[in-house]
């Protein structure tokens, strides 16, 4: 496609990519589908129930509406049955069974809570507990340890003397990520979502028998090796093994300080989760509450990150159509998530050229802050602090690159996630859902609206198509909207119809599916002008 083509472009239609077979996501299939799956009769508790054949005795017992506690499980990650909490009786097995790895037979007799049971969970969460540090109150889960939840559930009361807590020095030593081995309870979660759903493998098991530990490779910190800071060990850790890098004394210490002007700027996924932290049902659109909130912890200005989300858009498809007029690396592939970003450098460098030169919409943010609104509001620089608010921990470790200095100062210089922003609203005893609603500040707080889909899979592609079509054709789109690349399977891909030339575009989530999204590019067996990848499983949200 030449100049003189991109000039006469029409109307952009969006259809499923035909031809080859489509690539199928990475991700953990934990049950059979219900349809296909010939059905088996167990008996639970004494009680039939009918489920299908190949389930685990978890599934089949949470499909009759029984509760077994579990530890090591995760919806997230596959099951691998390490922490034996789940165990069951089945009638003929020598020895209780962990229940998420066990598929049901027909006509099996499962006992759930006997006797045996109870006394054998109990027993594996009193020793859990005897290893465990007991400084709760301090622990970042707080009240969401799913550990002392089991305890209280099973009614662990005593913890065992005979056995003292480890105490092992912290990793410190990545931006986003802090690793306390101390309270790690080798339930494997992180190891597995790192690996199996990521691809990334950062972290395993070292040493043996009870000096085992999970760890990256050879004593290193995750600062040292190719963690990439996307926070899913994070996500999945039942207790407070691994938690994100805390910015909130910084953040405060900045507010008190009458010589820094403090400017504030909020991602869209931001808006749509914050609300579960006070209680709110999931997806709870906050976003005046949250703009009030900011302003009353101190912050001078507070602007929407959607702002830069528009001028990503812009630039990216501005260099799409450049790329694909003037035959520039392609597929072009998106810089919005920092996460993706440093695993392309880390496994795939052969593809930086083709990354998008665009900063994401924080880094944006951030030099417009410290460029364009320090000239403008005449402040200096060096007197701004600039924080944002992110779904992501891996913007922890983006506001930390030394290209991201664009007035010669740090462009975002601390940033807190969601629930960092939740405890600095509680601890400064702002009654939350009591707040009336406010806008965010002039000038960068306005946008189209475009960057509120950025968050989930398929938005920022989305976003970039919609502006296509208007840049091509200049009218706007309308109502039309592309739902080929919407939803949650782990690629999808579409065509799109540039007046008679053909733009084949995917959309991909979690690393793994990058990876093998990108090995197919490599040997040739797929073929895209336009990929958008974001790091964390479903997107931002």
């Amino acid at each position: 496609m030449d100049k003189s083509d991109s000039g006469r472009m029409s109307a952009l239609n969006p259809n499923i990519l035909g031809g080859a077979e489509p690539l199928a996501p990475v991700r953990p299939e934990r049950v059979p589908e219900w349809p296909e799956a010939r059905p088996v009769t167990v008996i639970i508790n004494g009680r039939a129930v009918q489920v299908p054949r190949g389930v685990t005795i978890l599934q089949a017992a949470e499909a009759a509406g029984i509760k077994i506690p579990t530890l090591c499980h995760h919806p997230s990650v596959p099951d691998e049955g390490a922490c034996r909490v789940c165990v069951v009786e089945v009638e003929g097995a020598k020895n209780l069974v962990a229940s998420c790895v066990y598929p049901v037979q027909e006509g099996m007799k499962i006992k759930t809570n006997s006797p045996l049971v109870r006394d054998a969970r109990k027993m594996i969460v009193e020793l859990l507990l005897g290893r465990h540090p007991q400084n709760c109150p301090t622990c970042p889960r707080g009240g969401q340890c799913e550990l002392i939840s089991l305890a209280q559930d099973l009614g662990v009361n005593e913890v065992n003397s005979a056995l003292k807590p480890r105490e092992l020095p912290k990793d410190q030593s990545s931006p986003s990520v802090v690793r306390d081995p101390s309270k790690c309870v080798l339930c494997g979660r992180c190891v597995r979502v790192c690996d199996e759903v990521q691809g990334v493998a950062a972290i395993g098991p070292s040493y043996r028998g009870i000096r085992t530990l999970v760890a990256p490779a050879f004593g290193r910190g995750l600062g040292e090796i190719s963690c990439v800071s996307c926070g899913q060990c994070i996500n999945v850790c039942p207790v407070g093994a691994i938690y994100e890098r805390d910015a909130i004394e910084d953040v405060e210490r900045a507010l008190a300080d009458p010589d820094k002007y403090v400017v504030v700027q909020v991602a869209p996924a931001v808006r749509a989760s914050l609300g579960e932290e006070f209680g709110m049902p999931p997806g709870s659109l906050i976003t005046g509450k949250m703009v009030t909130a900011l302003r009353m912890l101190g912050f001078d200005r507070v602007f929407d990150t959607q702002f830069t989300a528009d001028l990503t858009i812009m630039e990216e498809v501005t260099e799409l159509l450049e790329r694909l007029a003037e035959g520039g690396p392609l597929p072009l592939l998106t810089s919005c998530s920092p996460g993706w970003v440093r695993y392309c450098e880390h496994f795939f460098p052969e593809f930086l050229p083709n990354v998008s030169t665009c900063k994401s919409p924080e880094a944006m943010m951030g030099a417009l802050i410290k460029t364009y609104f320090s000239e403008i509001q005449k402040v200096p620089p060096d007197k701004i602090y600039s924080v944002s608010v992110m779904p992501c921990t891996a913007k922890k470790m983006e506001a930390q690159r030394p290209e991201l200095n664009a007035s010669g100062y740090r462009d975002v210089d601390a940033v807190l996630t969601t629930r960092e922003l939740a405890r600095m609203i509680k601890g400064a005893g702002i009654d939350f859902l009591s707040l009336t609603e406010s806008r965010f500040d002039a000038p960068l707080g306005a946008s189209t609206g475009a960057g509120a889909i950025f968050g989930a899979t398929g938005g920022v592609m989305e976003a970039a198509l919609r502006t296509a079509y208007e840049l091509v054709t200049g009218t706007e789109l309308g109502t039309l909207e592309f739902n080929a690349v919407r939803g949650f399977e782990g690629v999808r891909e579409a065509a799109i119809t540039l007046e008679g030339e053909v733009v084949r575009v995917a959309v991909c989530h979690g690393l793994r599916n990058a990876s093998r999204l990108l090995e197919s590019v490599k040997t040739g067996s797929r073929m895209y002008h336009f990929v958008e990848i974001m790091a964390c499983p479903n997107g931002c949200v």
